[in-house]
């Protein structure tokens, strides 16, 4: 394959939109830091429609793991579905930096990441990478998140949109599932209108019943209305 050293890094916006280059948004995050991680990806084409949407839970890891994670699947990608000019966008700094030779690769978590990453750029006719503000990355940010949920056994909401309740269902489920305690820490009486809130009594007796497909299920007690709950395992 010819190597066009001289696109590398430096193809200008407008030959990216004239020469059927794809542009893959690449994320990475982690909740702890490190802790669970995943990267997404979104691969546009040169029209600006979507071809694909990459994301994986990596388990606990840093931050710069996961988006090192991310610019590897956006290469493999391209690699293996014959793009050979390819567009990265990321909200990492570092890890652009790197990529270009402004900044150095210290961590030896991410040095065989970069010289992987570097293989693979090597083999593409032509790549560019550039840095973006998180607020024009969120549909690799929302892949990443998702990873993140799947990982965590989490349910993930549609992005920009609140968590919503769950109702328990009336009938009691079948299957083992987790005990719990549900110890009473917040209150109710913040309607419209309300300014402080008023406190609630606790239950008679600790509420128990199971965690099922990440719904609770109340099999004893009664929970007064309009309270928030901690909720912690407890052991069999």
């Amino acid at each position: 394959m010819v190597q066009h050293n001289e696109d590398l890094f430096g193809a200008p916006p407008e030959a990216a939109a004239s020469s059927g280059w794809i542009t893959a948004y690449c994320d990475g995050g982690s909740r702890g830091n490190p802790g669970p991680s995943g990267y997404g990806v979104y691969v546009q084409d040169e029209g600006g429609k979507s071809v694909a949407e990459l994301s994986e839970f990596l388990g606990k890891k840093t931050n710069n793991f996961a988006e090192y994670s991310g610019l590897l699947a956006a290469l493999n990608f391209a690699l293996e579905h014959g793009h050979p000019q390819l567009r990265v966008v990321s909200d990492s700094e570092l890890m652009v930096k790197q990529i270009k030779g402004q900044y150095r690769v210290n961590s030896p978590e991410l040095r065989p990441l970069y010289d992987e990453a570097k293989r693979r750029i090597a083999r593409l006719e032509r790549f560019r990478i550039e840095h973006v503000l998180r607020g024009k990355n969120q549909q690799a940010d929302r892949l990443a998140n998702l990873a993140m949920d799947r990982g965590m056994g989490r349910a993930s909401e549609p992005v920009g949109q609140p968590a919503r309740p769950t109702a328990a269902p009336t009938t009691q489920p079948s299957g083992r599932g987790l005990d719990f305690r549900a110890a009473v820490k917040a209150t109710s009486g913040l309607g419209l209108g309300a300014t402080t809130p008023k406190p609630v009594a606790a239950p008679a007796k600790p509420l128990r019943g199971l965690v099922k497909g990440g719904v609770v299920h109340l099999l004893e007690g009664e929970l007064p209305e309009g309270v928030f709950v901690r909720v912690t395992l407890e052991a069999r």
